[in-house]
């Protein structure tokens, strides 16, 4: 069996988690978050603790086990504190704001690109060269952000381009003339 299914789930405060056969739905204070529940696992709800356990006798049961257990917990957290991934801009010219929602960037290119943020997800600009993503869904708010960044994604000799608050790229030498 996986040991990332072992370790249960707790529930915080404020936070409900209802099982059927085939779906899991958990609600909390910023949202309600369902996701379809495989038949090789079995989830089970004791006091304020969420178990999922892989159902004997089923092949990929002990891995299915622990990526759901996984799955279920970024739920909890999602609809309890939720998840955000920041974005800056590094670039002459290179602007964002966040209007309702819709996200417009002017990233250099001849027209502006206006992107329209999908349901549940929030976009907060301080700054202009600053993107906070925020929203209850884990998967949904790093989807919003790869395609944020893929509009421009870091080039290597300048550094210049959309890139995640963290990530760290490399400046490659540029060609010497001889």
């Amino acid at each position: 069996m996986s040991r990332v299914a072992k370790k249960p789930i707790v529930l915080p405060q404020g936070v409900a988690v209802d099982v059927t056969a085939e779906l899991i739905s958990v609600k909390g204070p910023l949202g309600a978050l369902q996701f379809a529940v495989n038949p090789a696992v079995a989830i089970e709800v004791e006091g304020g603790s969420v178990f999922c356990k892989a159902v004997p006798g089923v092949a990929q049961a002990g891995a299915l086990s622990g990526t759901l257990r996984a799955v279920v917990a970024n739920m909890v957290t999602g609809v309890s504190t939720g998840f955000e991934r920041k974005l800056n801009l590094i670039g002459v010219g290179y602007r964002a704001q966040a209007q309702g929602d819709t996200l417009n960037l002017t990233l250099g290119f001849s027209h502006p690109i206006a992107y329209k943020l999908p349901k549940g997800i929030t976009a907060t600009t301080a700054t202009q060269t600053e993107i906070v993503i925020k929203g209850v869904d884990r998967q949904l708010v790093g989807q919003v952000a790869a395609e944020v960044r893929a509009y421009r994604p870091p080039e290597p000799y300048k550094g210049k381009g959309v890139r995640y608050v963290d990530e760290v790229v490399v400046i490659k030498e540029t060609k010497k003339k001889k």
